[in-house]
């Protein structure tokens, strides 16, 4: 099928009334859509093909949409923007999808306006990233082309939403970032929660700094967040 000018998206919906409305409306905006019924099926789609964005639900039969997502980002080692849409609306169900590897989350019932909203947002953010660089803090080092991150020689293993907060910070070092411009770069004008940013920065803070002697994330209190090593 010849790609929609607005990208090729695939959903991942067990619901088929949900499924049948998300998918014709956007196909009406010219967006083409690979679907899945399952998670079994859904894992298969986004490992063997290109996609511009995956909208995946988390309760799927056959595989669990947060296993889904976990082996996807190990085994197809890309930054391709997941969305959730989920009737899972407690906290630590959006913690828990962030830390996977999504990229937003969207609770059922939704506006299909502010998904596609949503979708436009995160597909225009990973079509602006940079070209691939390597780019260091201290002994901290990360290279946008592979998204490889390691420090003192040891590498990290870090979430698709904690690398996006690590590219920015580090980009700005030794600048500090307000927490709303992190916000913005990374979900746009539809912000999350005031708890979602803590989550991923403490996550981040635990992998960057924790197993080692310096310190080099620094909250500023009142102004933002920055990385900069200190004594250089």
């Amino acid at each position: 099928m010849d790609k929609g000018t607005q990208g090729r998206l695939l959903v991942i919906e067990d619901n088929r009334d949900i499924a049948d409305m998300v998918c014709d409306y956007l196909e009406q905006l010219d967006y083409t859509i690979d679907y899945a019924a399952d998670g079994i099926s859904g894992l298969h789609l986004a490992v063997t093909h290109n996609h511009d964005l995956i909208v995946l639900d988390l309760m799927l039969p056959g595989l669990d949409g947060l296993e889904l997502l976990r082996q996807f980002r190990t085994r197809a080692r890309d930054d391709t923007p997941i969305l959730i849409l989920s009737a899972r609306d407690t906290l630590n169900d959006k913690i828990a999808g962030l830390d996977a590897g999504a990229d937003d989350y969207l609770l059922k019932p939704f506006e299909i306006q502010e998904l596609e909203a949503r979708i436009r947002a995160l597909i225009r953010r990973n079509r602006g990233q940079v070209s691939p660089r390597m780019m260091t803090v201290g002994d901290l080092s990360f290279d946008t082309g592979t998204l490889e991150v390691s420090r003192n020689g040891q590498k990290l293993k870090l979430t698709p939403i904690g690398i996006k907060i690590l590219h920015i910070l580090m980009q700005a070092s030794p600048r500090v970032v307000q927490r709303r411009e992190i916000e913005e770069q990374i979900w746009g004008d539809l912000l999350p929660d005031s708890d979602t940013l803590r989550s991923h920065m403490y996550n981040l803070r635990k992998e960057i700094d924790k197993p080692f002697d310096k310190q080099l994330m620094h909250t500023i209190q009142n102004a933002g967040y920055k990385i900069a090593d200190i004594d250089q």
